[in-house]
């Protein structure tokens, strides 16, 4: 979203909704699981340390981990949450030395993460000129999902995070649709199967691709300003040559997951990642 419009007070600062891994005890390196596929070189169950975890708990093939066969820690973002939990949650105990292990820790996390991609969602609508009669609404919204992350380990573990996703979604609905309606097709993929799909070179100027599945679609030269990609599965998608300008509640991770190169245009505040050529 271009930041120009932005509405006045975001209550949380951008760089509280990014990672910082050297404010965290390496959560996500602990807490996650995954199974040896083409994105992991081996099995890890949740709660296990990754065998790359430094005792300062730190990665020790951060900068390879694609070369290594670890793709798919590359396509992950807590958003923040692993030094929420880490520094605030639980005060700075590190889960080596918790008496459960870190238990609580690890199954806090998914629930705080959760939380730090709607506030940034409630961000980019208070970002959003056409939704400037949603702002006011998306502040409180942020104020309340804001309070909720701030709250004990108990408190967390007994929220009910997908109520509070669905509060905020009815508002993130509105505000796609009034930041779609100045594009005179708007075509309608909520939801849509697109595996593989060949749609290089189309017309998806303010569509709505809610929760689409786009894994491996050709999306070459497309022309995807202004669409709604809240949730689409991108994993494989090829965005090369593709405009993203302007797309409504895209995110990092979802770059990650894709393929694309320096011709692909992206909205404002994100960066082509890494490994795109």
């Amino acid at each position: 979203m271009d930041p120009g419009g932005a509405g006045e007070g975001t209550d949380v600062e951008h760089t509280e909704l990014q990672a910082d891994c050297g404010n965290c005890f390496g959560l996500c390196c602990v807490a996650l699981a995954f199974t040896r596929s083409a994105d992991f070189a081996r099995d890890k169950a949740a709660g296990e340390p990754c065998g790359h975890l430094g005792a300062d708990h730190r990665c020790g093939i951060h900068d390879r981990l694609r070369d290594r066969g670890y793709a798919g820690c590359t396509v992950y973002d807590c958003l923040g949450a692993g030094q929420k939990v880490s520094r605030h949650t639980f005060a700075g105990q590190d889960w080596r030395g918790s008496a459960d292990g870190g238990r609580a820790m690890f199954a806090v996390l998914p629930v705080v993460r959760q939380l730090h991609e709607v506030l940034r969602h409630l961000a980019e609508v208070r970002a959003l000129p056409a939704a400037a009669e949603l702002h006011a609404a998306a502040a409180a919204a942020a104020e309340r999902v804001e309070a909720l992350s701030l709250g004990g380990a108990d408190d967390l573990l007994a929220l009910d995070v997908a109520a509070e996703r669905a509060r905020v979604g009815e508002l993130l609905r509105s505000a796609s649709a009034l930041a779609r309606a100045g594009f005179p097709r708007r075509r309608n993929h909520r939801g849509a199967d697109l595996m593989g799909s060949r749609l290089r070179g189309a017309d998806l100027r303010g569509a709505d691709l809610r929760g689409a599945l786009a894994i491996g679609a050709d999306l070459r030269a497309a022309d995807l300003r202004g669409a709604d990609l809240l949730g689409t599965d991108l994993r494989g998608a090829d965005l090369r040559g593709a405009d993203l300008r302007g797309a409504l509640f895209l995110t990092a991770p979802q770059l990650a997951a894709a393929a694309g190169d320096t011709a692909t245009r992206l909205p404002a505040g994100l960066a082509h990642p890494s490994h795109w050529s």
